[in-house]
């Protein structure tokens, strides 16, 4: 009996491996799509984030993503908010910034370039792109992408946090999650204060 308990055990043990590298699979391929760019780097936070990159993340860098992480579940705690606050809930995908800076303002401002689609014809629109410092990869699980930083890391932190948000409300708060997902119909970051 604790034979077929014991292979049952590791059989299912088996299934779920298989289950969650076909989805983390699934994932990355998502993000190079997004990105066009290959996530040949993998590391982890000293928290416990996955991270994917292009390069080897600093350890500045990997701070900065603790640093927002942190922040973001003490917002959704003081929410009431309990779901997906773990640092080994969350994968981030670090790509080539499309962008250094703004050509609005020439700060520093690393960000990510993707299709206009609901933003097309608004003031963010690039020519049928924006610019954005990050970007949702995937809701479940929780993983999204930021630009690759050299310096000013607290906007990483920053990023971190906001993108967070939109999969914290997710999985907590499908309505609010609802109404603030989309950028182009108002509203902005943080979304929870």
């Amino acid at each position: 009996m604790r034979t077929i308990r014991f292979l049952s055990v590791f059989a299912a043990a088996i299934i779920l491996s298989f289950s969650i590298s076909a989805q983390n699979g699934r994932v990355l391929g998502e993000a190079q799509r997004i990105s066009g760019d290959a996530f040949s780097v993998r590391s982890n936070t000293r928290m416990g984030a996955s991270v994917y990159a292009v390069r080897q993340p600093s350890a500045r860098t990997l701070g900065a993503i603790d640093d927002g992480l942190t922040q973001l579940f003490a917002v959704a705690r003081k929410h009431g908010y309990r779901a997906k606050l773990n640092y080994s809930d969350y994968t981030i995908y670090i790509a080539r910034a499309d962008r250094q800076r703004s050509a609005a303002t020439g700060l520093y401002s690393p960000d990510i370039a993707t299709g206009a689609a609901q933003y097309a014809g608004s003031v963010y629109d690039q020519g049928g792109f924006i610019y954005v410092a990050g970007i949702i990869v995937a809701l479940n699980p929780c993983a999204f992408m930021i630009a690759e930083h050299t310096s000013e890391f607290s906007r990483v932190s920053e990023a971190v946090r906001h993108e967070g948000e939109h999969l914290v409300l997710y999985h907590n708060d499908r309505r609010r999650y609802n109404r603030t997902a989309d950028h182009s119909r108002g509203g902005g970051h943080p979304i929870l204060q």
